[in-house]
């Protein structure tokens, strides 16, 4: 709904008040709003209105942003002026002062004394140190007096600079930049800002453009690793007061960052103030002088005439070879000029994907051109606001941030890490960061006193989030590799043994009962399933992680029944039930028939007699259950478990009627057991086969010999020989 210009001013005017109280404006506007559609109404205003002042937001602080980078160019360029200034006048009263010393014979000894003097005053390093100033250039001194290069050629300065970060890891693509050598290197120490806590042992490596600084490696002597790299025309170097114990300080200013760095003494420290100022220096004016020549207009090339040879023949005069002239690309568009603060600004305001949209407009316009040394030096800035917007987008992603957001909120992250060419990575912290979210949801997840009403919620919560992750990733990581899916597998299953951890500790753990345990690996398998539906199967892994706790439960309940049947075999006196009420004897009816056994009916008599032992009923019932809830349970793993437990109980009953046969002489009790066993062997072992062949889908040999063998004690009731 679109709102007025003056209603928008009201709106905003109310809320900027100084006055203005969240909590009154809220119960006046629900006073006075008429229903939900006026509340809706108001919602959306206040929502344009705060995504108009988070647009003012972004636009003021690109703006103020471009400003600061403008006037530091600007500060720049007057330091280098008022630097060639105040050089032209030092070089002016330096030579008004040798005037007179010229008419003095002695002036040519003291120039020698003096010169010899300063040499052996800047010969040596500081602390074995590689002091290697003279390598910059030409660096006029406060007397004005100047030092000139007087360390190796380009060669030798490259080779010094390529020996020296031989030992710092990560940083081979800077010797790929021509043209960059070593000024100044030393150890330094890093404190916090805030705090002035001591952070770490630093190595600095200050070179002709740029400042490296490497940390130490502890188990490696001699050796440091690669933390960052700042271009020097960037780079602010401010002085520290001293305030005791706290000395030999400078800071250095890096947009939007600052660092700490301590040196080992005052003059360490007064050294790399002042090397780090006159490279700076040196920079400023290489580049100046560059833009410069640039600048000029260029003249046809002039042929310079070598002196003839008179000796030389004319015909031995080998023909000039013509210079090819290197291969130029035009870096000279604003965009490409303003890349590398752009990609500051972007990675600043969290626009990862418009720096993602700069870089490919930078790959596809140098796609298939040469790398002349331009080239490499943008190519190197522009590296190392990669590695910046990497590592943001990696901490987007790592599970210490909000995870409220479920997994579209990753979405973003991944799909410009995936841009980056961060595939791999951004699987792996994708994953990472939805093992932390499941974790997180089933740590909250409230036990409650049921069970069963905790397995339900419990499974609610993990198959949920297990289902999003996958239909997220399938479209993060649609057309990338193979590889990616093999790891969500492999993810999967981790994620599957957390579930079944905290499932096992409330089902299993805590001594629930077979029919309890069983409705919840039901409970379970049944969101497992659901899975299918988006081509992830993981029921065999819930099958592999859940098959010792069943097996446990299954003996427990199983040994539980052996000893409830043994108890009541010994207090067996053979006599008819009798169970007083018509209600009770329907209730039992409908027990037997809910257990398969649908002749029950030929067993009861009169007056609410039962032609059975009441030990024979409720094993019946005992043992049907237990088959039952154990079905429930059934997988094909634990065939051979289910199987032998059925039958170890089986083998109690019918071996305590085959021994009662033979030990009783009452010729009427003798007939009851008779009654007693054919119940048993031709109604209930049909019974419990008939459906365990229906719950696991194939006859079971082991109960068939059973019920054969049982079938001798009938056949021959003296018979002596015992059932197995």
């Amino acid at each position: 709904m679109a709102m007025s210009d003056s209603g928008a001013s009201r709106l905003r005017r109310q809320l900027e008040s100084g006055g203005f109280e969240a909590q009154l404006y809220v119960k006046q506007l629900s006073q006075q709003s008429d229903g939900d559609r006026d509340l809706q109404e108001h919602r959306q205003r206040i929502q344009a209105l705060a995504e108009e002042t988070a647009q003012n937001l972004k636009r003021n602080v690109y703006q103020n942003y471009r400003q600061f980078i403008e006037t530091a160019r600007e500060i720049s360029y007057l330091e280098s002026e008022m630097y060639q200034l105040s050089h032209l006048l030092t070089e002016q009263k330096s030579s008004l002062e040798s005037i007179p010393l010229t008419l003095l014979p002695a002036a040519a000894a003291a120039a020698g004394a003096a010169a010899a003097s300063g040499g052996e005053e800047g010969g040596g390093g500081p602390g074995g140190r590689d002091h290697l100033r003279g390598q910059v250039g030409f660096f006029p001194t406060p007397g004005g007096a100047s030092r000139d290069s007087s360390g190796p050629g380009e060669e030798g300065k490259y080779r010094t600079l390529t020996t020296l970060l031989e030992k710092v890891e990560g940083c081979r693509h800077l010797l790929e930049t021509p043209g960059k050598y070593l000024v100044y290197n030393g150890d330094l120490v890093e404190y916090e800002a805030d705090h002035m806590a001591q952070l770490q042992r630093v190595h600095g490596f200050l070179m002709n453009d740029s400042l490296l600084v490497a940390t130490w490696l502890p188990q490696r002597r001699g050796m440091y690793r690669y933390d960052a790299l700042y271009p020097l025309d960037r780079l602010a170097v401010i002085n520290v007061k001293d305030n005791p114990p706290m000395k030999d300080m400078f800071k250095l200013l890096m947009f939007p960052e600052s660092r700490i760095f301590q040196a080992e003494n005052a003059k360490i420290k007064r050294e790399w103030l002042e090397v780090l100022e006159e490279t700076k220096r040196a920079l400023s004016e290489k580049r100046r002088r560059d833009q410069e020549e640039a600048a000029a207009p260029r003249g046809p090339p002039q042929v310079t005439s070598k002196p003839s040879n008179p000796f030389e023949d004319e015909e031995e005069k080998e023909p000039a070879v013509p210079e090819v002239e290197e291969e130029t690309v035009d870096l000279s568009m604003e965009w490409i000029q303003e890349l590398p603060e752009d990609l500051d600004v972007c990675i600043a305001q969290r626009d990862f994907e418009g720096a993602v949209d700069l870089l490919d407009k930078l790959n596809i316009y140098l796609e298939d051109k040469p790398s002349p040394p331009p080239v490499k030096e943008l190519r190197a800035k522009v590296d190392e606001r990669v590695r910046q917007l990497t590592e943001v987008l990696m901490f987007e992603l790592s599970p210490g941030r909000s995870l409220r957001g479920g997994p579209k909120a990753t979405r973003r992250a991944v799909s410009q890490l995936i841009r980056l060419g961060q595939c791999t990575k951004a699987c792996e912290l994708f994953l990472r960061n939805r093992a932390a979210a499941v974790h997180t949801a089933i740590r909250q997840l409230r036990i409650e006193g049921a069970t069963l009403l905790y397995i339900h919620k419990l499974c609610h919560v993990f198959f949920t989030s297990l289902l999003e992750t996958a239909r997220e990733f399938e479209i993060d990581f649609a057309g990338t590799d193979s590889g990616c899916y093999s790891a969500f597998v492999v993810w999967a299953r981790s994620a599957m043994a957390m579930f079944v951890d905290a499932f096992s500790k409330q089902v299993f753990d805590s001594k629930e009962s077979l029919s309890t345990a069983a409705e919840c690996v039901k409970v379970a398998k049944e969101h497992c399933q659901q899975l299918g539906d988006i081509g992830l199967d993981l029921t065999f892994i819930i099958h592999a992680l859940l098959v010792k706790d069943i097996q446990g439960a299954l003996h427990s309940y199983k040994e539980i029944i052996i000893e409830a049947t043994k108890h009541r075999n010994s207090e067996e006196m053979w006599r008819r039930m009798n169970l007083m009420t018509p209600e009770a004897l329907g209730k039992l009816k409908e027990e037997m028939k809910s257990c398969g056994v649908s002749t029950f009916e030929q067993y009861t008599g009169d007056d609410c007699w039962v032609n059975l032992s009441y030990t024979v009923v409720a094993f019946t019932k005992q043992t049907m259950g237990f088959l039952e809830e154990a079905l429930k349970l059934y997988f094909p793993e634990l065939h051979m478990v289910l199987l032998e437990s059925l039958v170890e109980i089986i083998l109690v009953a019918v071996q305590h009627v085959d021994y009662s046969l033979r030990c009783e002489q009452d010729p009427e009790k003798k007939s009851f057991i008779r009654q007693n066993a054919s119940f048993l062997y031709e109604t209930v072992l049909p019974v419990v086969e008939k459906r365990f062949e229906e719950g696991v889908g194939k006859p079971a040999k082991q109960l068939q010999d059973l019920r054969n063998a049982s079938r001798l004690i009938r056949v021959n009731p003296e018979s002596t020989t015992s059932v197995v």
